[in-house]
């Protein structure tokens, strides 16, 4: 799996936020549902169900970024962290009311239709490289990675779904982590994410 310093473009909607309460602290990111509803959807969805709470951090690399959403990543230790993705099924577009697919191990369709660069403080969806193979991994940008954006021409291409709007400090903390492989030697925890959707639109 694939897993700024220009800031992150400021949203002129009322997106829905999230707060990701780790081991080594809280940070808030507003997603961008009114963007890549299809993506932002997804992560919204698996937020809900609890599926990141007790994750790890199992990619973290200075001036770069720090990876999560693997359901191997439970054990820290496990060495399929970075191979998986969520189960199969659907899932609600919270902008356009239709059921989206998870298929194929849990991948949804691409989204390559915001062109939001890969800058600091991004979230953008991790990907093994192959057309629509997302699903619930994404990272977080410590740098200006414009090089990943899926309109830069080059052969990596990362939809951008959201921005941190308080706590970078800690992801920068998390990326700064001493590693073996790239897998924090101290395993870093994703205790919860809690989803503050807009009360008009989830």
């Amino acid at each position: 799996m694939l897993w700024l310093c220009a800031a992150a473009t400021a949203s002129t909607t009322d997106n829905p936020t999230a707060t990701f309460v780790t081991s080594l602290g809280t940070f808030s990111a507003e997603i961008y549902l009114d963007r890549v509803p299809r993506t932002a959807s997804n992560f919204i969805d698996l937020a809900q169900r609890g599926f990141y709470s007790g994750l790890h951090f199992h990619r973290v690399i200075p001036n770069f970024m720090c990876q999560f959403g693997c359901p191997f990543s439970r054990d820290p230790a496990n060495s399929r962290a970075g191979t998986g993705g969520p189960p199969d099924g659907t899932f609600k577009n919270l902008k356009t009311g239709s059921l989206e697919l998870r298929s194929n191990g849990g991948n949804i369709e691409d989204e390559n239709i915001s062109r939001d660069s890969n800058l600091k403080g991004t979230l953008s969806m991790a990907n093994t490289g192959a057309p629509n193979s997302g699903g619930s991994q994404f990272f977080i940008n410590v740098a200006d990675n414009r090089f990943l954006d899926w309109f830069s021409g080059g052969s990596s291409k990362h939809p951008v779904f959201g921005r941190v709007i308080s706590g970078m400090k800690v992801v920068t903390t998390i990326s700064q982590a001493k590693t073996r492989s790239d897998n924090p030697v101290v395993p870093i925890m994703m205790q919860s994410v809690t989803i503050h959707p807009r009360p008009d639109e989830l």
